[in-house]
């Protein structure tokens, strides 16, 4: 493929991705990384390292992605700042780490344990569980070691974190508008701290193709921020037209059938 092909392929990709994200409410590394594989697979990426650069180039996107949603839930007023603070430094310290449980990983078993990953919030999804509400939030320490396992895993995955400090907060006792606001925020430093560890841990690979930077594709990055965010409005758009029920159980059988394909 040409240089001009490779990055349309890119902006299809960045549309197809908006506008799931969009129409499904979840972004990140459960749409990008797999749709990464396989256009790493169609471009002839070694196996070695594409599960690796797929991870992170979605959280390189995240860091685009994310600044824009945590900008308009922090102009809302609806970041916990107290908590986000508390959760900050194990999300800093649990994304790096990550990032280095993922680079001693085979791509082969990175892609397993991801795929494990999806198929467990497609069930979730199915079975339509919210998260449990609480009423009181835990210490500072508490709360510090909580963002390190969020960080850690999100940053393993290349997704944003939503997934997982959504429940959380919500149990920490946040109403929904508060804990997606601060979960937006706290996938901010998880997708840069992320990103940037994978530039160095994968910097100089000899297998890594043209135009990446460590674990880093770069057209695949511009493509997708260039086109998911306008696209994501579509999304939108059609979530607004289809039965809630619709979209979780279209949103848990395409999830299943990704995992499924990292599985098998």
């Amino acid at each position: 493929m040409s240089l001009i092909a490779t990055f349309l392929a890119y902006l299809a990709l960045g549309a197809a991705a908006g506008t799931l994200a969009g129409l499904y409410g979840v972004g990140g590394g459960l749409i990008i990384v797999p749709a990464l594989i396989v256009a790493f697979e169609l471009q002839g990426v070694a196996a070695e390292v594409a599960m690796h650069l797929a991870v992170g180039t979605s959280l390189a996107t995240i860091v685009v992605t994310g600044a824009s949603s945590a900008w308009g839930h922090f102009r809302r007023g609806s970041i916990r700042r107290d908590w986000f603070l508390a959760l900050l430094p194990g999300l800093m310290l649990g994304a790096i780490a990550g990032v280095f449980v993922a680079g001693s990983l085979s791509g082969g078993r990175l892609g397993t344990l991801f795929g494990l990953f999806v198929i467990l919030v497609a069930l979730k999804m199915a079975l339509g569980r919210g998260p449990r509400l609480g009423s009181v939030a835990p210490g500072r320490a508490v709360m510090g070691v909580a963002g390190a396992v969020i960080g850690g895993i999100s940053a393993l995955f290349g997704i944003g974190g939503g997934t997982l400090s959504v429940p959380w907060l919500s149990r920490c006792g946040a109403t929904m508008t508060q804990a997606v606001g601060t979960s937006s925020a706290c996938g901010l430093p998880i997708a840069l701290f992320g990103a940037a560890t994978f530039v160095a841990v994968g910097w100089g690979n000899p297998l890594l193709p043209a135009g990446a930077i460590g674990f880093v594709m770069l057209p695949a990055f511009l493509g997708i921020v260039l086109a998911s965010v306008p696209f994501a409005r579509l999304g939108v758009w059609l979530a607004h037209r289809l039965s809630p029920r619709t979209l979780r159980l279209s949103f848990a059988a395409l999830l299943t059938a990704v995992g499924l394909k990292f599985l098998l």
